[in-house]
């Protein structure tokens, strides 16, 4: 599970994060459209909309953000009820490396061939469905600043909660939980006051692929690709990502 938050981390050391903070903002409006159509507007009864909302505020999003976001979901306010898709790509990239990619949209045909363009230009290929994912597990993934934060009391709060792994970074203090935990361990996190400068669900391999530094260099550039279209929510690979690995793409 490392390999994810050393990834979480060299993209918060280049600023993408909040280099795309609009782009941010508008993928976690839809995660929170999505759920609300599905199960309603009341975050107390859907635990999916209690988690795409405990996701943006993890990313600072504005409240008023969300209450829109909600209503586009549901169809109050005026907003009308936005027509999405949440859809899970199966590929593999470079090297063989497993990827999954998660998309929200509202034109399927048009992210399916964006997200086919990327892995055939980086010299990878989608999968027929099943393929790929049974090799991944999905997680929900916390981190803290490492700064200023006492990891015992994470510990403690976060494996009451429901947490099944605490791990302490370089930076940041990582915590795993099982998917339908996920929500309940940021909540309690959040009302302990510590602050959380990521959320989300994760899917997780369940055995890592090494690869020689310029190989996974270029699943690596693969992944980038891919985050950088605007229906994709998340990407996850089965790729170790080594300290060498990180050093090249801090390079």
């Amino acid at each position: 599970m490392s390999g994810h938050s050393k990834w979480s981390t060299i993209k918060r050391k280049k600023g993408a994060e909040d280099a795309k903070r609009g782009k941010i903002f508008t993928r976690l409006a839809r995660e929170i459209t999505m759920a609300a159509r599905q199960g309603g507007g009341d975050e107390s009864s859907n635990a999916g909309l209690r988690l795409a909302i405990e996701k943006a505020r993890a990313s600072n999003m504005p409240k008023d953000n969300i209450k829109r976001a909600i209503q586009r979901g549901t169809g109050e306010g005026g907003e009308g009820q936005e027509v999405l898709e949440t859809i899970t790509y199966e590929g593999y990239g470079p090297h063989g490396a497993a990827i999954l990619v998660d998309v929200v949209t509202d034109n399927k045909n048009r992210t399916l061939a964006e997200v086919k363009h990327a892995f055939t230009r980086s010299g990878g290929s989608l999968a027929s469905a099943g393929s790929v994912s049974w090799q991944f597990e999905q997680k929900g993934y916390i981190s803290l600043p490492a700064e200023g934060t006492d990891f015992d009391t994470v510990f403690m709060i976060a494996a009451d909660a429901g947490a099944e792994d605490v791990q302490a970074e370089e930076e940041s203090i990582t915590v795993y939980t099982p998917r339908e935990e996920a929500a309940r361990v940021a909540e309690a996190l959040r009302e302990a006051g510590f602050t959380l400068q990521e959320f989300e669900l994760t899917w997780v391999a369940k055995n890592e692929m090494a690869l020689p530094t310029d190989e996974a260099v270029k699943v690596m550039s693969l992944i980038e690709k891919l985050e950088e279209l605007d229906d994709v929510q998340t990407v996850a690979s089965n790729l170790e990502i080594t300290d060498e690995v990180l050093a090249s793409l801090s390079a």
